[in-house]
């Protein structure tokens, strides 16, 4: 397949998420960009759940991400709460209902349909692929990854626990599952 083809291929697999973004979105009275912003508070740890991680995140203004975030609170699907150690940093919280409102939303179900007849090892290879993808667009372009902790270069083993070598905090287990506006591949990994 040519790079031509490839970048078909994508576009029109980003088309065809971004159409059912929309109706999911309108179904539940919602923009796309309110449903990507939850979608990424959803899956970021607690350093990037900010307005400016959501900025950073969408590659919006910290202005319109904020009129983004005061329709999803108005709606209770989140809500903003003060950093325990910083009085002037603001957490993004999902609440429940937002919770449930994206459990049906994501993934897209023409995806999860289309997958559901591969074999294990083919979706595995499909998603080591992309990830490889977005990996060298994110290095070409000198774009922050966005990646989850487990596989950062500062991610740190601590007894039975982790930690970040950036921070110095310890991490749980489900931490390291978490995306997050700092992660850096290991030098290894990089392009």
């Amino acid at each position: 397949m040519s790079v031509q083809q490839v970048h078909a291929t994508l576009e029109r697999l980003s088309n065809l998420l971004r159409v059912e973004a929309r109706e999911q979105g309108a179904h539940e009275g919602l923009l796309p960009v309110q449903l990507e912003a939850l979608h990424y508070l959803f899956q970021c740890n607690r350093y990037s759940d900010t307005v400016q991680g959501v900025s950073e995140y969408l590659g919006q203004t910290k202005g319109t991400v904020s009129q983004t975030l005061k329709v999803l609170q108005s709606r209770e699907l989140l809500e903003k709460k003060p950093d325990m150690k910083d009085r002037r940093l603001v957490h993004l919280k999902i609440t429940r209902k937002g919770r449930r409102l994206l459990t049906n939303v994501v993934p897209a179900r023409f995806l999860v349909e289309a997958l559901d007849g591969k074999q294990t090892g083919e979706v595995d290879q499909l998603a080591d692929l992309l990830r490889s993808l977005l990996r060298d667009a994110q290095a070409a372009r000198q774009m922050k990854t966005f990646g989850a902790c487990k596989t950062c270069r500062f991610n740190e083993s601590a007894g039975s626990g982790y930690r970040c070598g950036l921070t110095g905090e310890s991490l749980s287990k489900p931490d390291t599952e978490r995306i997050c506006r700092e992660h850096q591949y290991p030098i290894a990994c990089e392009g």
